[in-house]
C-alpha cells in the first residue's frame, strides 16, 4: 500500500485517496478480484492505474485495460504518456508497422498499460500475444454493457469471461458508474466475478444541479438556459445536448450557430471522418457545444463540461445518470437540464412496444421508464429519487430544481376524471381513438374542423374543461400517461387509451395529486446564473483572474504543441487551485493537486513565472 500512495503522490500527485479508492487499489494490486460502482468523476481511473504500475514494477506484467471506445483509449493513453507513464493502445487508428510495435513493446515488458477494445481482446492473434507476454491485471472498463438489461448493451462483452477461464491467476477488476441492481448481478454472473468483492461508492454528484422543465417551445427554452447560465461577454461553456433522431441533432445544432454558438453536430450517420473531426474539436477547443445522439459521449473524457442538455427524454435513469454524468467531471459546479413533455412519454411508449424484443425485455423496459418517469415527475428532490433508484438513502440536497424552486401540488382528481372521461367518451362515439391533442380541444370546447366532422360537439365532455389552457391540459395528461392511468395505442399512433387502473380514478375511489404547470418566464441575462452554473471565475479577485486567464492562454498553447487536449495537461481545478494560492517557487507548486513529478519537472519553472508576472 505504500508504494501505491507513493505512485498516486509522485505521479498523479495527489496527497491521499478518496472514498473507497484505496481499499479497492491495494486490493487489486494484491492479486483480487472486483466490481468497483463508482460515479463519473469519482475516480474510477485510478482503481486500475495505480495497480497495473505497482504490478508491473513487481514482474506480473501489464494492465490490459479493456475500453469499448477509441477516443477513451487515446485520451488515457495521452494523459498517462503526459505523466512518464509507459501506456499505450491497439486499436484500428494503428496501421500495420504501429501495431507490430506496440506488439513487440508489450511482450518484451516495455508497456505497463496496455488499452484495448473487447474485439481485438478476443482475436486469436491477441490472445496468442497474452499468452506469451506477461500480464499484471486485467480491467474492463464500462462494465455495465455486459448487460442485456443495461442502457449500452454490447455482445462482444459477454465472451469477456473466457479471461477468467484462460488467465485464473490474473486478477480482474470491472467497473462501471451506472448499474441498477438487476445489471449488477447480470455483470457478475457474465464475466464469472461470483467471488469478487463488491465496491459501491456513493451515486451522488452534488456538483450537478438538476433541472427538468416542462416542453413549451423547447428549442427556445434551451437557448434561454444556455445564455442565462453559461455564457459570458463571447464565450460559451463547453456542453452536450442530447437528442433523439439525427435529423433532430442536425437542425438543432444549425438553428444554435444561427443563433451565434458554437454548436457541431454528432450522430451515426455521419461520414467518419466528419464525426471524429467534430469530437475532437470538441475535445480540445474551448467554447463548444455539440448536439448529438447517444451515439457520442461514452469514454469522453473531458472533464470541463458544465452542462448537459436533454432535448428529448431518454429510455432509462441509467442512461439519463449516464449522460448528465458527463457534466462536472472535475468537480467543479455544472448543470443537467431537460426539457420533456408529453410526447416524450408517447414516443417511448410507442418504441417499446413496437421494438422486437420479447415480453421480457419490454416488460424491463417499461418498468425503466416508469422509474424515469417518476423522476421527472417528482415534486420532491430530484436527487434523492435518483440515488434511491440505485438503492442509496439521501436527504434534500438544496440544489435542484425542487429544492429551490418547490412545485405546487393539487387535487387534480376532477380533472383526471375529466380527462379519462373524454378518453373513454370519444372513442366510443366512432370506434376511434384519439392522441392528447384532439381531447383537449374537446375538453376546451374548441370547434376545430376535426372536432365538428367527428361530431364530437355532441359529446357531454365538451367545453367542461374550458377554465384550463392548452399548456396546462397538457400537463394533466403527461401526468396520467406517467402515472399508468392512460397508456399509449401503439397501432393508433400516439392516440390514449384507457387503463385498469383508470377505473378507481373514475369510480372517485382513488385520489389523484398533479403537479400544478407555471409558466416559465425567460431568462436572457446572466443576471439570472444560478449559483451551480456560476462562472468559476466569479468569486476570484482581480489577481486571481488575471492569473486565471494567463493559465489558460498558456494550457491552450501547450495543448497544440504537444497535440492534445488541454485537459491532459492541467485540468480547470488545478489551474483555479494555482490561481487562489499564487505558488511563488516549486515547492510551492508541488503542494497543488494535480501536479505530479513528472509535470512539475516539465512546467514548474513556467507555471511559476506564469504566477509571478502578476508583480
Amino acid at each position: 500500500m505504500s508504494r501505491c500512495l507513493a505512485i498516486l503522490n509522485e505521479t498523479f500527485g495527489y496527497p491521499a485517496f478518496r472514498g473507497p479508492q484505496a481499499e479497492i487499489v491495494e486490493h487489486v494490486a494484491a492479486g483480487g478480484d472486483c466490481l468497483v460502482l463508482m460515479p463519473t468523476g469519482g475516480g474510477k481511473s485510478l482503481c486500475y492505474q495505480i495497480p497495473s504500475l505497482v504490478r508491473a514494477e513487481a514482474g506480473f506484467g501489464a494492465g490490459i485495460i479493456v475500453s469499448p471506445l477509441i477516443a477513451l483509449m487515446q485520451d488515457q493513453v495521452a494523459a498517462m504518456t503526459e505523466l512518464g507513464v509507459r501506456a499505450a493502445c491497439l486499436n484500428s487508428t494503428l496501421d500495420a508497422k504501429q501495431t507490430f510495435a506496440t506488439e513487440r513493446a508489450f511482450e518484451n515488458g516495455e508497456i505497463d498499460m496496455l488499452y484495448v477494445a473487447p474485439e481485438r481482446l478476443m482475436t486469436a492473434r491477441f490472445q496468442e500475444l497474452l499468452g506469451r507476454s506477461r500480464v499484471g491485471l486485467f480491467a474492463i472498463d464500462e462494465a455495465h454493457c455486459v448487460s442485456q438489461w443495461g442502457h449500452d448493451f454490447r455482445p462482444e462483452y459477454i465472451q469477456l469471461s473466457v479471461l477468467h477461464e484462460r488467465f485464473p491467476n490474473v486478477p480482474r477488476i470491472a467497473l462501471t458508474a451506472t448499474a441498477d441492481e438487476l445489471t449488477r448481478g447480470e455483470i457478475i454472473q457474465r464475466l464469472a466475478l461470483d467471488d469478487a468483492r463488491v465496491f459501491i461508492s456513493s451515486f451522488d454528484r452534488p456538483n450537478i444541479r438538476y433541472r427538468i422543465v416542462e416542453k413549451d417551445n423547447a428549442r427556445t427554452q434551451l437557448y434561454d438556459f444556455i445564455r442565462g447560465e453559461h455564457v459570458r461577454g463571447k464565450e460559451c461553456d463547453a456542453g452536450v445536448i442530447y437528442c433523439l433522431s439525427r435529423r433532430k441533432v442536425e437542425e438543432t445544432a444549425d438553428w444554435l450557430v444561427e443563433k451565434g454558438l458554437r454548436a457541431l453536430p454528432y450522430h451515426g450517420g455521419m461520414d467518419a471522418a466528419t464525426r471524429q473531426r467534430h469530437q475532437e474539436i470538441f475535445k480540445r477547443e474551448e467554447g463548444v457545444v455539440m448536439v448529438a445522439t447517444i451515439a457520442f459521449g461514452m469514454g469522453i473524457d473531458k472533464p470541463d463540461v458544465r452542462f448537459v442538455a436533454h432535448l428529448d427524454l431518454p429510455k432509462s435513469v441509467e442512461g439519463y445518470y449516464q449522460e448528465t454524468g458527463r457534466a462536472g467531471r472535475d468537480g467543479m459546479p455544472a448543470n443537467a437540464w431537460m426539457a420533456y413533455g408529453l410526447a416524450d412519454v408517447v414516443q417511448q411508449r410507442r418504441m417499446i412496444d413496437e421494438s422486437p424484443a420479447d415480453d421480457a425485455h419490454k416488460r424491463i423496459s417499461t418498468g425503466k421508464l416508469d422509474a424515469l418517469l417518476g423522476l421527472c415527475e417528482a415534486a420532491t428532490c430530484r436527487r434523492v429519487q435518483l440515488l434511491a433508484y440505485f438503492g442509496e438513502r439521501s436527504t434534500p440536497c438544496g440544489n435542484c430544481d425542487n429544492c429551490l424552486e418547490p412545485p405546487a401540488t393539487w387535487d387534480g382528481t376532477r380533472e383526471a376524471q375529466m380527462a379519462l372521461s373524454c378518453v373513454y367518451r370519444a372513442a366510443q362515439a366512432g370506434g376511434i381513438r384519439y392522441g392528447a391533442g384532439h381531447l383537449i380541444d374537446i375538453l376546451r370546447g374548441i370547434s376545430t374542423e376535426r372536432v365538428v366532422e367527428r361530431g364530437h360537439q355532441q359529446l357531454s365532455t365538451f367545453g367542461i374543461g374550458s377554465a384550463m389552457s392548452e399548456p396546462e391540459w397538457r400537463a394533466v395528461f403527461r401526468q396520467l400517461v406517467a402515472y399508468g392511468l392512460l397508456a399509449v395505442d401503439h397501432e393508433g399512433h400516439g392516440s390514449l387509451i384507457l387503463t385498469e387502473g383508470s377505473r378507481a380514478v373514475l369510480k372517485g375511489q382513488t385520489q389523484v395529486t398533479l403537479r400544478r404547470y407555471v409558466k416559465r418566464q425567460r431568462q436572457r441575462s446572466a443576471e439570472g446564473r444560478t449559483a451551480a452554473a456560476a462562472d468559476r471565475s466569479a468569486a476570484m479577485n482581480p489577481r486571481e483572474r488575471a492569473c486565471w486567464e494567463r493559465l489558460r492562454a498558456w494550457r491552450g498553447a501547450t495543448a497544440k504543441t504537444d497535440g492534445v487536449p488541454a485537459y491532459v495537461i492541467f485540468h480547470d481545478a488545478t489551474l483555479a487551485e494555482i490561481a487562489s494560492r499564487a505558488p511563488d517557487s516549486i515547492s510551492a507548486l508541488k503542494e497543488i493537486p494535480g501536479i505530479g513529478a513528472r509535470k512539475l519537472e516539465r512546467f514548474g519553472d513556467e507555471l511559476v513565472a506564469l504566477v509571478g508576472a502578476d508583480g
